[in-house]
């Protein structure tokens, strides 16, 4: 983990397109203003990792559209022997 040290105003580049910058320090609370373009996400932690298991539960879970297309297709497969 690469830690550095910065002050009011002051920024972090990550690549050539994004930019964190230090906006407000008040007692253990830092407000962080993040500058990136458009199709680069950005989300707090918490936010990321609850996406993420929803992501994995909703690929892992059948939808019912996906059961009625593999019941039809195994039904047709059935009578076409």
């Amino acid at each position: 983990m690469l830690v550095l040290t910065r002050k009011l105003n002051q920024s972090i580049k990550i690549g050539d397109d994004v930019e964190i910058t230090v906006i407000e320090v008040r007692g253990d609370q830092v407000r962080l203003g993040v500058t990136a373009p458009r199709d680069v996400s950005v989300h707090r932690k918490e936010v990321y990792l609850q996406i993420q298991q929803e992501n994995r539960a909703a690929s892992s879970a059948p939808d019912a559209g996906s059961l009625d297309a593999l019941s039809d297709a195994v039904t047709l497969q059935g009578k076409i022997k």
